[in-house]
């Protein structure tokens, strides 16, 4: 008995879990070869700004609550608000992070892309997640964005295609059968942009990979949802033993009170 897996109870908002996933990401084996020696691409998305954070505090050999701070509420372009599916207006949001290696690097995202070998990475989040573990991700652009571009090379060449996202953004659909059935010109009306959803296959990270990557040796959601600040979370059970829980847990503790989310003006064009 003394040798019977420890349990961690583990509830997480959304911001919360976002910090979890990106620390998941930024001590993957792929993540930390093409931090030193090739190119990571990451993408604009609310997740993936904590993912920056997170791997610039890599680079400068920081461990524990995160000390690089950038500016998460222009690091994004389509986001869900209280009006709907909208997408951060171009003039305000970031550019995009490209690191070769190990260092932070000008040139533009669609050129970092053009030279990506299957040595390097590419971090895009997605906004949907159905029960067989695959992900979708909505576009509002007629041309399909940063996905619609980046996805044919990313996935000719085998480039390593990391996908963080929220167990909250689980929805019980298959995404495949959506994306069939969805698009921008099919909508007669809708509460914000009108979108389609494209099917995206990579290494998914939900926070059930990030607390088996920073050391439970399982884990699985128990409860979904809340009130008073708390609406989104997740309950998760992880476990391990007595000294990785302990450790585990520390993380936690300095996840925890994690800001809600914002950004900054928002194009909704409801039909």
């Amino acid at each position: 008995m003394a040798n019977e897996a420890k349990k961690n109870l583990v509830s997480l908002t959304p911001s919360e879990s976002k910090r979890l996933i990106a620390k998941g990401v930024r001590h993957l084996d792929e993540v930390q070869r093409a931090l030193k020696r090739g190119t990571v691409v990451i993408g604009l998305g609310t997740t993936n700004a904590y993912v920056v954070e997170e791997i610039l505090d890599e680079l400068s050999g920081t461990e524990g609550r995160a000390v690089t701070q950038i500016d998460k509420q222009r690091y994004a372009a389509g986001v869900i608000t209280d009006k709907g599916t909208c997408v951060v207006t171009k003039e305000e949001r970031a550019k995009e992070v490209v690191i070769k290696n190990g260092k932070i690097s000008d040139t533009s995202m669609e050129k970092a892309i053009e030279a990506l070998s299957a040595e390097d990475v590419f971090i895009k989040g997605a906004n949907a997640l159905d029960a067989a573990g695959n992900a979708g991700i909505l576009m509002a652009n007629p041309s399909g964005g940063t996905i619609g571009s980046a996805l044919g090379t990313v996935m000719a060449r085998g480039v390593n295609f990391i996908i963080p996202v929220g167990i909250e953004k689980t929805i019980p659909y298959p995404v495949t059968e959506a994306a069939k059935r969805v698009g921008t010109e099919r909508f007669f009306k809708s509460v914000g942009m009108p979108v389609g959803l494209m099917p995206v296959h990579g290494k998914i990270i939900t926070e059930i990979e990030a607390l088996k990557i920073l050391g439970a040796v399982d884990a699985f959601p128990i409860g979904a949802g809340g009130v008073d600040g708390g609406e989104g979370s997740v309950v998760i059970c992880a476990e391990g033993t007595a000294k990785k829980m302990e450790a585990l847990m520390r993380v936690i503790s300095q996840i925890k009170g994690e800001a809600r989310v914002k950004v900054v003006s928002v194009e909704c064009g409801a039909r």
